[in-house]
């Protein structure tokens, strides 16, 4: 069951309720649902043709990684575009699949489509090495360390859910913006640093990542506990209590499925081949 908020709290962004300010907010939605459509036609269209153009020169790119990165461009839209992305504004029911589709879902996807492997392959070799030697660097790596990424996705969410923030998201639309670029972008940097899918410049203990793993799962799991007993600022207990159960149940299942794909690569590495090491070359694709 939908849940709405409260009028005139989470979800109006401030607008003025006369004809004249929903006429223009009608339109506004309309443009950017259009505008959002036409950018991730164009991503999956840049990457199937960047894949094709590729396979000329180096190996076929496997049928599985266009369906994987489509569905997560897909995930994406659905986020933050279309009726449930207006439905998030007004349940907390939705807003917490928005957070599922977007924060956790999505990345795994896009993850498992290889993106950096395939934009070395098609950049030109001078290129491809500088991009090589700027996800070598310090910066780029501790971006990617397993604990900090897992504190860059987890402690974002405790921040928004347990403070006014959540709030205040809902009354501008820059930190709404912002808040699920954050999701979005957290969650793909903690996947890709517990899964070496991708190309990777340093490669972490799977002790390591392990651990990392279940202390974030761990944190995910009271966070959502936490929502269902005391409810963000705004949020009827009704809905705390579903969104909260749609958070824990919904979150398990997608961190289940890094947990068996972590030990799945655990197990595979007692034998490991020359296909198997992905560390980034100093030289770039070739």
């Amino acid at each position: 069951m939908m849940v709405p908020y409260p009028t005139g709290g989470i979800g109006s962004f401030n607008t003025q309720h006369n004809h004249g300010a929903r006429s223009d907010t009608a339109f506004f939605s309309f443009a950017v649902d259009w505008a959002w459509l036409l950018i991730i036609l164009a991503c999956i269209g840049v990457y199937t043709a960047a894949a094709l153009i590729t396979s000329r020169q180096h190996r076929t790119w496997p049928l599985h990684r266009y369906l994987s990165w489509t569905a997560g461009v897909l995930c994406v839209m659905l986020s933050v575009t279309g009726p449930l992305a207006r439905s998030s504004h007004l349940s907390f029911q939705s807003h917490m699949l928005v957070h599922l589709l977007l924060g956790m879902l999505a990345p795994i996807l896009i993850a498992y489509a290889k993106p950096v492997t395939l934009l070395l392959r098609t950049l030109p070799v001078t290129s491809a090495r500088k991009l090589s030697r700027l996800l070598r660097s310090k910066v780029v790596h501790a971006f990617v360390h397993p604990w900090l990424a897992a504190i860059w996705n987890i402690g974002g969410m405790w921040l928004l859910y347990t403070t006014d923030l959540f709030h205040l998201m809902h009354q501008y639309r820059l930190l709404y913006a912002v808040f699920h670029f954050h999701l979005f972008a957290a969650g793909y940097l903690f996947t890709i640093s517990i899964l070496y899918i991708d190309l990777t410049s340093r490669r972490h203990s799977f002790r390591n990542r392990a651990v990392t793993l279940i202390i974030a799962a761990a944190g995910h799991s009271i966070l959502s506990k936490a929502i269902y007993a005391y409810p963000p600022a705004g949020v009827p207990r009704e809905a705390a209590e579903q969104g909260g159960m749609l958070m824990y149940y919904g979150g398990g299942a997608v961190e289940l499925v890094l947990m068996f794909a972590l030990c799945a690569q655990w197990f595979r590495s007692a034998s490991p081949s020359p296909r198997s090491k992905k560390v980034l070359p100093r030289s770039g694709i070739t």
